[in-house]
């Protein structure tokens, strides 16, 4: 029974570990066989826990855990050593092992991070003891060793060690969980509203076996960079939507973090990735299944050209379908050997005939990644890897094929499955399957998400011509039966392709997909988009559309993907290594209500017709503007559903949104620094912000001179076609006279008044 000595931390600072424990012989415990695992608890963990402060109420010994490995609906139970408990947390997983056993080999450490990350236990550290050695980790996905020292030593680390795991280090469960409550402060529990990240997140972009190794495809989002958002704009039991899902990261890594997901996607290789990706399998049961499939391969494998002749006549073979002309062959047989074509019809056969299916969508996903192997256009590189056809964005055959072996290949990718399982069983997820939901489709098209039902989108769009995601696709899809029909041609958001689609339809696309976000989008709730484009005119489509749908652009953070493409290598200057992460809100305020009641369209008339009123007489009364809007409603018929959005039509909260008040004219003014929201006329916007300009000169008896005027007004003219020095010189002759050196005060009338009016 562990004790409670009060003096305990002090004596053993004055103490050798030798001293506190004088018949331990650390040199012999190494060499001894009877030493063993119960022997390093009894003698080693125990006191070290005692010398901790820890006493047997705050001890767990042997804790069973359930844990389900596999698609079967029993669990299994498992024996944690010791289980440290604060208050109603617990706070580290301790295993014991004997002295023989290395605490850093990966099964030990894999399961005691299992332990520490299972739902009944979640401990913020997890530790391994072999009564030689003692290594503590952080309880994350990438088992972050924070100490590790030899116990002859501990006398050198017990400041530190005590530092980590004494028990006034951690708080009380309480405590615990009213910070969860307050959540840093910056998670509104009345608004569901977070803070924007503002700093650059470091990317661990090979980090998760659940993503690289698993499965490929052209881009993908680093899955901690992805993860950080989630967690940052959403809370647990939030539903997380990718209406460009790809391959798949955002909906699995809201899974991992105990959310729900929507991923969608128009490519139907996408969602057959992510299903297989996440069909729960019993591991012994697939590695029976990959050792079946592989036994009978090898029996069957067709090496002679007889046998490879026959193979391909025996074996269903893939959709012989075009590629795009810019392919160096013209159809998806001509990027395969007839060897490679009858191996591969084979193997999939094989894969096919397993009965469970689960387990035949996790071989398919090992084919899939077989596949990008073992063809024509893969390569080997000085280091031993190796590139294929995704890698240059078009099919381009090898000079020299590698002519990798089809079944090692396919055993390699079977094994990369299998870990990518284990390390998302970790996070229990086959208990939470349902919480995903997986589908083909546009995201032009949401029209089976109810509307502000998604409490977070993380979305990275295709980005004009960059990738023909369905063209890219043919080969991968001829084999695995996924069809491609013409109208998810027509529908696909990209540049050129087969139909040769330009920019502005593109453009349509993507801005329709933006508007089913903020439909399907609550409010409060945020958008991030992924910005991966050097052309600023994508920018603006983004922002601009976004805005128009009633979306509140907060700002935009730089943010690394981590290792260089093989893009970015071959061509430095022109592929972007990086991109920025546009953060929306989706706000209820007036102008945004507007938007909704009123259809964005609609929106921009009504801006429109309140700023052409204020730009024409440099300032418009609430009367002016009232009677404005009532005419041009009634002659577009848009009165009634104006009155629907504001209490008696009142139209003052949209007012003073957008708008400032002059007390003294009781006007209503374009807001100072900010240019029209709309696209009024260049010359009546140029006259407006001359207008305000001269005047504000005359007050504060200030010079205006040509060259001020225009870096003054410049920047507010951006809204539309920027003007040139000559126009704007036009329209300031039309309303003001030069004196002096260059200088500029407005017309006056008869009486010395200012002419505010145009003429």
């Amino acid at each position: 029974m562990l004790g409670n000595n009060q003096d305990s931390n002090c004596v053993f600072n004055k103490m050798t570990w030798t001293a506190f424990f004088p018949n331990v012989d650390f040199a012999a415990i190494a060499a001894n066989p009877e030493f063993k695992e119960a022997s390093v608890r009894a003698f080693i963990i125990d006191p070290l826990l005692q010398k901790l402060g820890y006493t047997a109420d705050s001890i767990v010994h042997e804790k069973i855990v359930q844990i389900r490995i596999g698609s079967k609906k029993q669990t299994t139970p498992y024996y944690a050593d010791y289980v440290l408990k604060i208050g109603n947390s617990y706070v580290c997983v301790i295993e014991a092992k004997a002295p023989d056993k290395n605490i850093a080999e990966h099964d030990a450490v894999d399961q005691a991070l299992t332990y520490a990350m299972h739902n009944e236990i979640r401990s913020k550290y997890f530790a391994i003891c072999n009564g030689v050695e003692f290594a503590l980790y952080r309880t994350d996905i990438d088992r972050t060793l924070l100490l590790r020292f030899l116990l002859s030593e501990i006398d050198q680390y017990w400041n530190e060690f005590k530092r980590y795991l004494a028990p006034e280090s951690f708080q009380d469960n309480s405590k615990i969980q009213q910070e969860k409550e307050k959540d840093s402060g910056d998670f509104d529990l009345t608004t569901h509203c977070r803070k924007m990240l503002l700093n650059e997140i470091p990317c661990k972009k090979q980090g998760a076996k659940r993503h690289f190794g698993c499965t490929a495809y052209f881009t993908r989002q680093t899955w901690n960079v992805v993860q950080g958002y989630i967690q940052n704009y959403s809370r647990p039991g939030d539903l997380v939507l990718d209406p460009f899902g790809g391959s798949g990261i955002t909906a699995v890594e809201a899974l991992m973090v105990e959310r729900k997901g929507v991923h969608i996607d128009l490519n139907p290789l996408s969602p057959f990735i992510v299903n297989s990706l996440i069909a729960p399998v019993n591991v012994a049961e697939l590695n029976e299944a990959c050792n079946a499939v592989c036994k009978e391969y090898e029996k069957l494998e067709p090496k002679t050209k007889a046998e490879i002749k026959a193979a391909l006549q025996k074996y269903k073979q893939p959709k012989d379908l075009p590629l795009p002309k810019n392919s160096d062959v013209k159809s998806v047989w001509k990027l395969f050997s007839l060897k490679q074509r009858a191996q591969l019809s084979l193997l999939k056969a094989l894969i096919k005939k397993q009965k469970d299916k689960n387990i035949r969508q996790s071989l398919l996903l090992a084919f899939y990644n077989t596949l990008t192997i073992c063809n024509l256009t893969f390569h080997e590189t000085p280091k031993g890897g190796g590139n294929h056809f995704g890698f240059y964005y078009r099919y381009r055959v090898a000079r020299e094929p590698a002519n990798r072996n089809t079944v090692e290949t396919f055993k390699n990718k079977v094994q990369r499955v299998i870990d990518g399982k284990q390390e998302m069983a970790m996070f229990n997820y086959a208990d939470r399957i349902s919480d995903i939901t997986i589908k083909k489709g546009t995201a032009t098209d949401l029209s089976h998400i109810e509307s502000e039902s998604v409490d977070y989108i993380y979305t990275d769009p295709p980005y004009g011509k960059k990738i023909q995601y369905l063209d890219l696709s043919a080969m991968w899809n001829a084999w695995l039966d996924l069809d491609v029909s013409d109208e998810d041609y027509q529908l696909e958001a990209i540049e050129e392709g087969k139909l040769d689609k330009t920019k502005d339809e593109y453009k349509k696309l993507i801005a329709g997909s933006i508007k089913e976000m903020f439909r399907v989008l609550k409010y409060d709730r945020w958008l991030t988009f992924v910005y991966a484009h050097k052309d600023p005119d994508f920018f603006d489509l983004i922002k601009n559309t976004a805005e128009q749908c009633g979306f509140e652009y907060v700002g935009a953070v730089p943010q690394k993907n981590g290792q260089s493409s093989f893009k970015k290598r071959q061509r430095p200057g022109r592929i972007l290594s990086g991109q920025l992460m546009l953060n929306f809100r989706k706000v209820r305020n007036p102008k945004t209500m507007l938007k909704v009641n009123l259809g964005s369209d609609m929106t921009l008339l009504v801006l429109e017709t309140i700023e052409g009123i204020i730009a024409k007489h440099n300032g418009a009364t609430l009367e002016q503007i009232n009677d404005t809007l009532i005419q041009k409603g009634l002659e577009l018929g848009f009165l009634d559903l104006l009155e629907k959005t504001y209490e008696k039509g009142d139209i003052t909260p949209l007012l003073e949104k957008e708008f400032v008040f002059d007390e003294k004219t009781e006007l209503f003014m374009i807001p100072p620094h900010r240019s029209f929201k709309t696209h009024i006329d260049l010359h009546l916007r140029i006259k407006y912000y001359l207008t305000s300009y001269l005047v504000r000169s005359e007050r504060e008896h200030k010079d205006a001179r040509f060259d001020d005027i225009v870096l003054t007004i410049l920047p507010s003219l951006k809204n539309g076609s920027s003007p040139e020095e000559q126009t704007i010189l036009g329209v300031l002759q039309d309303i003001a006279v030069p004196y002096g050196t260059d200088c500029w005060r407005l017309k006056k009338d008869g009486q010395g008044e200012l002419i505010m009016e145009p003429t």
